[in-house]
């Protein structure tokens, strides 16, 4: 049975643990197929509903799926193997466009703005049952949103954008739901469906957003769920246009039992207008996080959506954490109100690195994409080839599969490191490793 592991336990809780101790060891392979469930309940001498409950469990935990008459079997890629596993380890003299990182150097200083949320928490010190979001800056945030043409909703305050998906996706769904998502999309974000006990399915994305069609097909099929990247779509640098906006929201009022997530990542980095889906469904949220234009160890995003929802997530807020600093919140009042950054140069700044690189490729031959963001997501033949190559010639970049359901293979690279006179090597580099413009012969 299954080589020479030996799956073992008496209870489901125990057979679970037996086959979760395999997979973190390697011993069972993704991919694999678990014992009938029947023939495990006779090997280890239990009721065979105990062995169906340690499978509804380890489908729960997004550690195995079910396929009909196919049996269950070890998922390509469990909720305990972290896409963060598949990143290049940077050797000393390597340059490196693989991290998404943004640029330090268009980062506003955060002494002024801490000084002030110190100087405001001595003044009126935040205590048990001070109201979990500052006023000022869910004014500030709300204000913003309807600028934007966001629907009207109130606002939370989450721990940036991961933890506010995970709250909503918490605050509706249940395991086994399907969960839409984009195809290549945010690594994260597939790690946290399955994570969750949700099934994730595969909506391929273009320059303008995900494809109408296939979010259509995954609506028909059932999704509960779908989570869509406004702009600066991670990897691939997509953003919504509002033609696609308008496909979309018809799209998605025709299904208004769906649960709406919108990831704003591009908010400050970007200078591409906002056409948001908000309201379109009966339950929606959409997200706004500090990481990228003001600093990732801010933890800060907010998001408003419909009252039910943003309750819910309040609600369930408030038996964990209970709320996000105030001395954060403050902090981001006082970058707001100050205009720290200047969204304009910022994307003008990425986006003439990026554009640079998509040129410099285009012309050896090689296809890429970066409509928006840090972010270029170059197509390649041979991913692991190609990330092995490059890592040789002196650049290391983000391999595909941290993004990639079922999509075609990739690379994708942080362009927000590379100063101008980079652009030329990593484009010579870029092409010499998927071998654009060589001829092979094999005898």
């Amino acid at each position: 049975m299954l080589g020479e592991y030996r799956i073992e336990g008496r209870r489901a809780s125990d057979i679970a643990a037996s086959v979760e101790r395999a997979i973190g060891a390697g011993e069972l392979q993704p991919g694999e197929v678990l014992p009938p469930l029947r023939e495990l309940a006779v090997y280890l001498e239990v009721n065979p509903n105990t062995v169906a409950a340690a499978y509804r469990t380890l489908r729960d935990r997004g550690v195995i799926e079910t396929a009909g008459r196919r049996g269950s079997r070890v998922r390509p890629r469990p909720a305990s193997t972290s896409r963060e596993a598949l990143r290049v380890e940077v050797p000393l003299g390597v340059r490196d466009a693989s991290d998404g990182n943004p640029d330090t150097s268009l980062l506003p200083p955060l002494e002024r703005a801490l000084a002030e949320a110190v100087a405001r928490s001595v003044e009126r010190p935040a205590l048990y049952g001070t109201p979990a979001v500052d006023h000022d800056l869910a004014a500030l945030a709300r204000s913003a949103f309807a600028a934007d043409g966001v629907a009207d909703g109130p606002i939370a305050v989450t721990s940036g954008s991961l933890d506010a998906i995970e709250r909503v996706l918490a605050a509706h769904l249940r395991p086994g739901d399907t969960v839409a998502v984009e195809d290549p999309g945010w690594g994260s974000l597939l790690d946290l469906v399955p994570a969750l006990g949700l099934r994730p399915v595969a909506v391929g994305v273009d320059d303008d957003g995900p494809l109408p069609e296939q979010l259509a097909r995954a609506l028909r099929d059932g999704a509960r769920a779908a989570v869509i990247t406004d702009r600066a779509q991670n990897p691939t640098g997509a953003a919504v246009t509002a033609a696609r906006a308008a496909e979309l929201r018809t799209l998605l009022s025709d299904h208004p039992g769906t649960l709406l997530i919108e990831d704003d990542h591009g908010h400050g980095i970007v200078d591409l207008p906002l056409h948001p889906l908000s309201g379109t469904t009966d339950h929606w949220a959409l997200v706004r996080s500090t990481a990228k234009a003001y600093g990732p160890d801010l933890r800060l995003a907010v998001l408003t959506g419909d009252a039910v929802t943003v309750d819910r997530v309040r609600g369930r807020q408030r038996l964990g954490p209970g709320w996000i600093s105030h001395l954060l919140q403050d902090a981001v009042v006082h970058l707001w109100r100050t205009s720290a950054i200047d969204p304009t140069e910022v994307a003008g700044a990425y986006g003439r690195r990026r554009d640079a690189l998509i040129r410099a490729l285009a012309e050896r031959g090689v296809c890429a994409r970066g409509r928006s963001g840090m972010n270029v997501w170059v197509p390649v033949p041979d991913e692991t080839g190609a990330v092995a190559r490059l890592l040789h010639s002196g650049w290391a970049v983000a391999p595909g599969a941290r993004f990639r359901l079922h999509s075609p293979p990739g690379i994708r690279i942080t362009v927000s490191g590379l100063a101008d006179d980079d652009i030329v090597p990593v484009a010579d580099a870029v092409a010499a490793a998927t071998g654009v413009g060589e001829a092979r012969r094999y005898e």
